[in-house]
């Protein structure tokens, strides 16, 4: 579990990266605040005192996503390529089997780092943000909270038939991810049944939706949209600014997601390391 002063280190680092390059890093912080400490996950490198370099690994069953950042004064010393080989090493002994690197698209520094390290152009993945949009909250669906182990059957499915997990790999995610402080793990309904599932993550003001998905034999009914308009109506009127990612080359949930009123501001792109 990482320390609150650790914690406080990586956003004013962020920060710091953020702004110099005119950007924005993918630090997953509800993830860095729920580390259950069972392997070492993150990788930090301080001089004089002063954090100058970190990097974030995040486990998506044996899916590793890296995402890492060097103050822009302590570049060019080998920092970040130390604090990767020792990620990669720990991947290794937890059998992953798919790692990618994620670097913001406006990243001139990480593309630079990228041409010399084994990898290739794996995805990108844009990041979109709801403008205000007349929706109708719709009753015959209805999204509720995953309380009963039908519930979290139902979820982990959806992983292997919506995302490509395998179901040990699923099952894991499920288990290491079940006690996000800001998650709210969510049920779609339509005519009692479980048709689908996403996650809320509410940090900051901002409510984020992940993990959106519909069982493949029920789409194309609408039920996405009226899900998230419904979801998005409650968000909305909790406070929210509300925020969701789609891989670009999916063009079925782009128009979904545009025709809810999500528009895109940001890309990340993903690069998977050959191993």
């Amino acid at each position: 579990m990482l320390t609150k002063e650790e914690l406080k280190n990586i956003k004013v680092l962020q920060q710091i990266c953020e702004e110099e390059g005119q950007l924005q890093l993918k630090l997953n912080f509800d993830m860095l605040e729920s580390r259950s400490g069972k392997r070492k996950e993150d990788f930090f490198r301080y001089e004089d005192g002063k954090l100058v370099g970190f990097l974030g690994s995040y486990y998506f069953g044996n899916k590793v996503e890296i995402c890492g950042m060097v103050h822009p004064d302590y570049r060019r010393r080998g920092i970040f390529s130390r604090l990767l080989e020792e990620a990669l090493e720990e991947a290794k002994k937890h059998e992953a089997r798919t790692i990618l690197l994620n670097a913001p698209s406006e990243s001139q520094s990480a593309k630079e780092f990228l041409k010399v390290i084994p990898c290739e152009l794996s995805m990108v993945e844009y990041q979109m943000k709801w403008q205000k949009t007349e929706l109708h909250e719709n009753h015959t669906i209805t999204v509720r909270p995953s309380i009963s182990v039908e519930d979290t059957e139902a979820e982990i499915q959806l992983d292997v038939k919506c995302f490509g997990l395998n179901e040990k790999e699923a099952r894991q995610y499920k288990q290491e991810n079940k006690d996000l402080k800001t998650d709210l793990r969510l049920i779609i309904e339509t005519d009692g049944k479980i048709a689908g599932k996403m996650r809320l993550s509410e940090m900051n003001g901002e409510a984020w939706i992940f993990g959106f998905a519909v069982f493949p034999e029920l789409q194309g009914k609408g039920i996405g949209r009226k899900a998230l308009s419904n979801v998005v109506k409650m968000e909305v009127e909790k406070g929210f600014s509300i925020f969701l990612e789609v891989e670009a080359k999916n063009a079925h949930a782009l128009r979904l997601y545009e025709s809810c009123g999500f528009r895109s501001y940001h890309s990340q792109e993903y690069y998977k390391m050959n191993l």
